[in-house]
């Protein structure tokens, strides 16, 4: 099983869910306000009169071989839309009932 934690600009709440209803993924966890700025040259997100983009983020534990597609999706969905910003980290999750 892998944790993979998908941030993005709220713009692209529609994609993301689309994608996660695409391949089945019925668990997750929103938090739908996520202040924050990206690492490669990106704006804040503060949602503030400054910065008043916000960005969202799901956190989903999947199938090791549901991976690469969401990584797949979420890099073409960032290259269609630098402008918005989304980003996808993965790691291993051990234990749980």
């Amino acid at each position: 099983m892998k944790a993979v934690f998908i941030s993005y600009n709220q713009a692209l709440t529609d994609r993301v869910d689309y994608l996660l209803e695409q391949l089945h993924v019925t668990g997750w966890t929103q938090f739908p306000l996520v202040n924050g700025k990206g690492s490669r040259g990106g704006e804040p997100r503060m949602g503030n009169h400054t910065w008043p983009e916000k960005n969202s983020a799901i956190l989903t534990i999947v199938e090791d071989h549901v991976v690469p597609v969401i990584l797949k999706y979420i890099e073409k969905l960032d290259h269609v839309n630098e402008e918005n910003g989304i980003r996808a980290f993965v790691w291993d999750i051990t234990g749980g009932y």
